[in-house]
């Protein structure tokens, strides 16, 4: 399997309060939000599948942050970057350079402040997922 950097581009349809691990209550506007994770495991981009199956309430295991947003939102895209680097907090910053993010989301491995942003603006958060993996599988900053 493959391996590399993800970004699921997900909608949420209405605010929702969810309960998200050690960071509690959390608030959730109506709108897109983009989570950034590695794939570089020994079952690479399978996890994307993974992510699915919670969304679609086939696997009701919550291990991660994600796993508590996801069943509450619609799939957008995937944006996926296959590589051996570890990109993941370096696409996670790049998109944090263009939208908010939610404090503390997903990140509880590294120092990023978080991995996940948000956008009211569809085509907005797209831009700003694509482009920050084109800049990561270039090189450039």
């Amino acid at each position: 399997m493959e391996k590399g950097i993800y970004t699921l581009v997900l909608r949420l349809e209405a605010d929702r309060d969810l309960k998200v691990g050690s960071l509690g209550e959390v608030r959730f506007d109506a709108g897109y939000y983009a989570y950034t994770g590695s794939a570089r495991g020994p079952g690479g981009l399978s996890r994307v599948d993974r992510h699915l199956r919670v969304m679609e309430g086939k696997n009701t295991v919550q291990r991660w942050h994600i796993d508590r947003l996801l069943p509450s939102t619609a799939l957008v895209e995937v944006v996926a970057t296959r590589t051996d680097e570890n990109l993941e907090c370096a696409i996670a910053q790049k998109i944090g350079e263009r939208l908010p993010f939610i404090q503390g989301f997903g990140c509880t491995d590294c120092r990023c402040p978080s991995h996940l942003h948000f956008s009211s603006d569809r085509e907005k958060i797209l831009e700003a997922v694509r482009s920050a993996h084109a800049r990561a599988r270039s090189g450039s900053d």
